[in-house]
């Protein structure tokens, strides 16, 4: 029995590296997908709780993005002033959630259906980001190629206020920080250019999702065999995807994502 339970474990791991990679794959090809394929995926496919799987999945967004968020530093494409601010929001509303998860100390059973819910909705609106990503740029465009763009006075509060929605719902869900926070700065900062917009939301969303993960390991709730487990699988995965982006068209790829997350919040919100 004990032989057959060691042999069980072992595959479950090799499966866990499988499915990393298979994220990490993705997410190196289209810049996004992280959260909203990996935590859904150890839920349904895994039977993981909803609670662990978004811990371990915060933690590690954190470290698979900080070389990302690196590397764009090295380029210069990220504006740290936008990351303090979303920081601003975003880091005060993970310990706030984190506390309040600490306070309620709900059990198993309500935390599964609340993590789920909160899984499910941001599952489906990153869907529509998803989607929605070039008409919300071409919104902020004018005819005569000027862009609209909040008063100076009023986008600094703005950037913090989004901060701290993307910080509480990372950190109940795992997902926002990517897909989300994109689409939001480019509502927010228009004259931002693309490789400036994917460089600031990656660097912004390691300290969050760092926080957030840290919160989660205190409340319990990060497994770290199946961590390391699927970071074996999405480093390279990752690393294999960044070089194929360039052949594969985000055009094509983007719809199909969203369909596929949408279908799969749909499976949670029936779930």
């Amino acid at each position: 029995m004990r032989a057959l339970d060691v042999f069980g474990v072992a595959q479950m791991d090799w499966l866990y590296t499988v499915s990393g990679f298979a994220v990490g794959l993705i997410v190196g090809v289209t810049g996004v997908g992280g959260g909203s394929l990996m935590t859904p995926l150890l839920v349904l496919v895994f039977g993981v709780s909803p609670a662990t799987a978004v811990g371990t999945d915060l933690l590690y967004a954190s470290l698979t993005k900080t070389l990302g968020g690196w590397v764009h530093s090295r380029n210069g494409t990220v504006d740290w002033k936008i990351v303090g601010l979303l920081s601003l929001g975003s880091i005060p509303a993970a310990l706030l959630t984190i506390a309040l998860l600490k306070f309620l100390a709900l059990d198993e059973k309500t935390l599964r259906t609340l993590v789920t819910s909160v899984l499910s909705i941001a599952l489906l609106l990153t869907a529509t980001a998803l989607l929605l990503k070039d008409w919300i740029r071409k919104i902020a465009q004018r005819d005569d190629g000027t862009v609209y763009q909040l008063h100076h006075r009023h986008l600094p509060a703005a950037t913090v206020i989004t901060g701290l929605i993307v910080g509480a719902l990372v950190t109940v869900s795992s997902i926002g920080a990517g897909v989300l926070g994109t689409v939001a700065l480019l509502f927010l900062y228009p004259k931002l250019t693309a490789v400036k917009v994917v460089g600031t939301d990656i660097a912004h969303a390691v300290p969050l999702t760092a926080v957030a993960g840290l919160g989660h390991m205190a409340l319990g709730t990060v497994d770290f065999v199946l961590l390391g487990s699927l970071l074996l699988g999405s480093l390279p995965g990752i690393y294999l995807g960044s070089h194929l982006s360039a052949k594969v068209p985000e055009k094509v790829l983007r719809p199909v994502l969203a369909m596929m997350l949408l279908i799969i919040g749909i499976r949670l919100v029936v779930a």
